[in-house]
Order: C-alpha cells, then structure tokens, then sequence
C-alpha cells in the first residue's frame, strides 16, 4: 500500500505563515495585538467604551461626540506573571492628560480605567497601554467630535 504526504512546498508555506504572524502580530477585532512567547503579558483586546457592566464593554466605538463626558479603556491581558501590573496613558493631541497603573492579578485578567472627557477636548486621543517594564504594549486610538 501506497501512502501519499504532504508535498513538502506546503509544509514549509504553512510553517512560514505562522512563523510571520508569530512575529508580525495577529489581527483581532480591528486592533494589533502583538505576539508573545510563553508567560510574556500581552494584550489580547483593547477598547474604548462608554460603559464596563459585568467586565463586558458597553457602547465601543472610536468615534464619540464632545458630550459623551466619559470614557473607558477597557483591557483584556493574558500571559502575565502574578501579580503584575499595567499602565493605561490616556493622550490628548499627543498631550499626557492622565495615567492609570491598573493590577493584574493572573494569567488572564479584565481591567479598565476611565476619563472624564472634557466638551472642549476636541480631536485625536489615544491610550497607551504599558507594561510592567514600561514597554508599550498597545495603543488605542479613538476620536472626540462636536
């Protein structure tokens, strides 16, 4: 009996793409989330939202009118060293307007901080998600419209 494998040109294909997102960083929900190795933080999902209810987001969006008078970033961090710890940035035209040192408490692990969105502050903001070194892990960028 004949037995028939895989052509070898496929094989390697298929060990490169992994090998390339491994490195590059997977796609999820919109967002970049960088590839880590064993027991390395990384953020898995990121967001800005109106509301957290039962560790769910609630109204995400990047866009938001100058009333919305609050906003949450909300994180989602796997991989990390108990206990260990984050830092929410939040920037305004490239300004540091607050900064958040959150806990994370196991491997997997939801937390957000929020901000009081002034109606003037019109324009680009993001957050910086940092870890426990300092090392940026993320940026979430969103918008203030009138």
């Amino acid at each position: 009996m004949r037995r028939s494998y895989p052509c070898p040109v496929v094989v390697t294909g298929v060990i490169g793409i992994c090998l390339v997102l491994a490195v590059t960083g997977l796609a999820q929900n919109g967002k970049t989330v960088q590839a880590a190795g064993p027991g390395s933080m990384r953020v898995e999902f990121a967001s800005i939202c109106r509301r957290v209810v039962d560790r769910n987001v609630v109204d995400a969006g990047t866009r938001f009118p100058a009333s919305v008078g609050r906003l949450c970033c909300f994180t989602k961090i796997v991989g990390a060293q108990s206990p260990s710890e984050i830092t929410h940035v939040w920037y305004f035209r490239n300004a540091e307007r607050a900064r958040v040192t959150l806990a994370v408490n196991s491997a997997h692990w939801r937390t957000f901080s929020s901000k009081i969105i002034q109606s003037h502050e019109i324009g680009a903001w993001r957050v910086d998600v940092l870890g426990p070194d300092g090392a940026l892990l993320t940026s979430v960028h969103f918008e203030i419209f009138v």
